[in-house]
């Protein structure tokens, strides 16, 4: 077992790396490219990392919400623009998207009124503003979803060549 550091407010990528129980140098194995320095320097945000080097430990560890992690926290663009996604549980993530589903469905008629016009009166902004915000909940619940698949299908836990067979019988 590699050596844990005992380094308080360590970065992600190495509580990452050490909850996979791997050393700089097996990392450095499994990432193929990634030097043990460039990531002990990555780690201890001695350097930023680049997107490649992100998209990279998260396929080789598994966590695709790394990628979602740089861009969040990292990335001026990704900050400005993209939501954080947090990993849940399967449960806690169709709940969620239930709630909204059900919050839509009241809503729909309302939607409708609004932009049948084409247009968003004063009178009519506080509605669409809260559909508004519940598509994007809901749009969070969906990636988060993804994020959830994708980790199992990394691990093992769901077949790859099973889902993706299935996917393609639903096209």
């Amino acid at each position: 077992m590699p050596k844990v550091s005992t380094k308080k407010n360590k970065s992600i990528y190495q509580l990452i790396r050490e909850e996979k129980g791997l050393s700089r140098e097996k990392a450095s194995e499994l990432l193929e490219w990634i030097a043990p320095e460039r990531l002990e320097r990555i780690e201890n945000d001695k350097f930023d990392a680049r997107p490649d080097e992100i998209m990279t430990m998260a396929e080789k560890y598994g966590r695709p919400d790394l990628c979602n992690y740089y861009c969040t926290h990292e990335c001026a663009i990704g900050k400005e623009y993209v939501p954080e996604v947090k990993m849940k549980e399967l449960t806690g993530i169709v709940m969620e998207m239930l709630a909204s589903f059900n919050t839509l469905q009241k809503n729909k008629e309302r939607l409708i009124e609004i932009t049948s016009d084409g247009e968003i009166d004063v009178e009519e902004l506080g509605d669409f503003i809260a559909i508004e915000e519940e598509l994007e909940k809901l749009s969070l619940s969906v990636e988060t979803l993804k994020f959830w698949v994708e980790k199992r299908l990394s691990s093992g836990e769901i077949d790859k060549e099973e889902y993706e067979a299935a996917k393609s019988c639903e096209k």
